[in-house]
């Protein structure tokens, strides 16, 4: 029973419907007919982004609202504008819709190949693209990707290589000499890249650029062993394993500083979507460098002088294209070195650099070629070791130096102490963030009034009493992260002060 009323109920309002729909205006009707018409031309899913629905909703509301003001409509003509894109900041027009009581008029804004070229673009740039990623995300992109494309074109000449000195197709090679040795290989590598994480992974961040541009080096030294393990057979196992080790380093330098450049790049809360994209372009990259290795493996198999020609060729258009890639960072946070060349550039002119600037200035290289001076505005940063230990102290020096430097910053979280041309920075056990960033800026400004003052602590003092909030505030103003410092604490310490006691005789 309660099932034909239910049956009926529905019955009634489906008739309603069409009854309202029936009384619908002439302009309504053909308005609907155009519209699916032009949605099957350009082959759009009835769920097509942003208008299309709109669309839907419209004509319902039109619909309804035209069995109590047809007469005051009949003489309006009403304009629909279809926009296509990923965000408010990247829309495109599509279409224009012109109807009123007597006529409907569609014209289309954009090529259909137009559209398909936009959607096959945002497979692989992230979403809002470019107001959604920082101003160095584009030539980084691109020199990264043409690196990428280089190491999959050696890759495929140092694996020939590497397959031809196990014994691939030799007769006399076993099958499971080359499983064990290859075994080995693989070993090694997964063991270096443990002891590579213990000892510097806590350091990779602060360094991102550096440590970047090295693991790079490190594969293609990697490359280079598996190329030149044919010639040693004697040695063949000692040289791939060494190999291995090496590309070991770089796969866990290059995927902890990819992490720290896309926080950079992401101006949205974006890294997820960043991250996505980056792998559909490293993706592209290694379909085209796979192609053009085998046709280059293919010309110069049988030749070596041609191996070694087009392996030294691309690893030179490697390591250049890499150093293009870092050197195009213009890297916001505070390290100690861009911390240094921020200091040095305050205290002597009272302005602060911007990120771009810094950028010019920076050693991103492991080895330093320029020339040493005791106040290079690069490595004022190296005269300053942050989280000493107290226990390196003797008792000379900590009578000479630990007592008299706790007397100058009874208050501070942080102790600083000079000696041997060295600012040493005990750091409290209870300090924060800031208190490091704190510091590290004071401990670099007692470097840099080593060579001009004798009161280190107490012009020091002065300065940073007088100009550290000012160049903090400078720092934010141009875009500087300011919340903490990029650099590992191990040691830290705590200290007590206390009124001596008196001898009473």
């Amino acid at each position: 029973m309660d099932m034909n009323q239910n049956a009926g109920g529905v019955s009634e309002q489906r008739s309603k419907l069409k009854t309202q729909n029936s009384k619908s205006p002439l302009w309504v009707s053909r308005f609907s007919n155009n519209l699916r018409t032009a949605k099957k031309s350009q082959g759009l899913a009835p769920h097509c982004p942003f208008v299309v629905f709109a669309f839907h909703l419209g004509i319902e509301a039109l619909s309804q609202s035209s069995l109590s003001s047809s007469s005051s409509m009949s003489n309006k003509t009403i304009t629909l504008e279809e926009w296509n894109g990923s965000s408010p900041a990247k829309l495109s027009k599509t279409f224009t819709i012109k109807a009123s009581s007597s006529s409907v008029s569609i014209t289309r804004s954009g090529a259909r190949f137009t559209h398909i070229w936009r959607q096959l673009i945002q497979a692989f740039v992230p979403e809002g693209f470019p107001s959604s990623v920082t101003a160095d995300y584009v030539p980084f992109q691109i020199w990264d990707s043409l690196q990428g494309l280089s190491t999959y074109i050696r890759t495929m000449l140092s694996t020939q290589a590497l397959l031809s000195a196990i014994g691939v197709g030799e007769k006399s090679a076993t099958v499971i000499g080359a499983t064990f040795q290859w075994f080995l290989r693989d070993l090694t590598g997964m063991l270096g890249g443990i002891l590579f994480t213990f000892y510097q992974g806590s350091n990779l961040d602060s360094n991102a650029k550096m440590w970047r541009l090295v693991a790079d080096l490190m594969n293609d030294l990697g490359m280079l062993m598996d190329l030149i393990s044919p010639l040693f057979p004697s040695a063949f196992v000692f040289v791939v394993c060494l190999g291995s080790l090496s590309r070991s380093f770089t796969g866990v330098a290059s995927g902890a500083t990819r992490a720290a450049l896309t926080q950079h790049f992401a101006l949205q809360d974006n890294a997820a979507d960043i991250s996505a994209k980056e792998g559909s372009q490293e993706t592209m990259a290694t379909m085209i460098g796979m192609a053009l290795g085998m046709l280059v493996a293919h010309i110069t198999i049988g030749h070596p002088l041609a191996i070694w020609f087009c392996f030294l060729s691309l690893t030179l258009f490697h390591m250049y294209a890499n150093y293009q890639a870092v050197r195009c960072l213009a890297l916001n946070s505070l390290n100690p070195q861009r911390s240094s060349i921020l200091l040095w550039h305050f205290m002597e002119t009272g302005e602060v650099l911007s990120p771009e600037q810094v950028s010019t200035q920076e050693q991103v290289l492991p080895i330093q070629l320029t020339s040493w001076s005791s106040k290079n505005t690069n490595f004022l940063h190296t005269k300053v070791y942050l989280g000493t230990r107290i226990s390196s102290f003797d008792n000379k020096e900590i009578k000479e130096h630990l007592l008299s430097a706790a007397s100058y910053n009874t208050k501070g979280k942080y102790l600083l102490v000079e000696r041997k041309g060295i600012v040493n920075v005990i750091v409290h056990k209870d300090s924060n963030a800031t208190d490091v960033l704190k510091s590290f800026i004071h401990a670099l400004v007692v470097a840099n009034n080593a060579y001009e003052s004798k009161s280190l602590h107490s012009d020091g003092q002065i300065w940073m009493d007088n100009q550290y909030e000012l160049f903090i505030q400078k720092l934010k103003s141009l875009g500087w992260k300011t919340e903490r410092l990029l650099s590992r604490i191990i040691w830290r310490a705590n200290w007590v002060y206390e009124p001596l006691e008196e001898k009473i005789d």
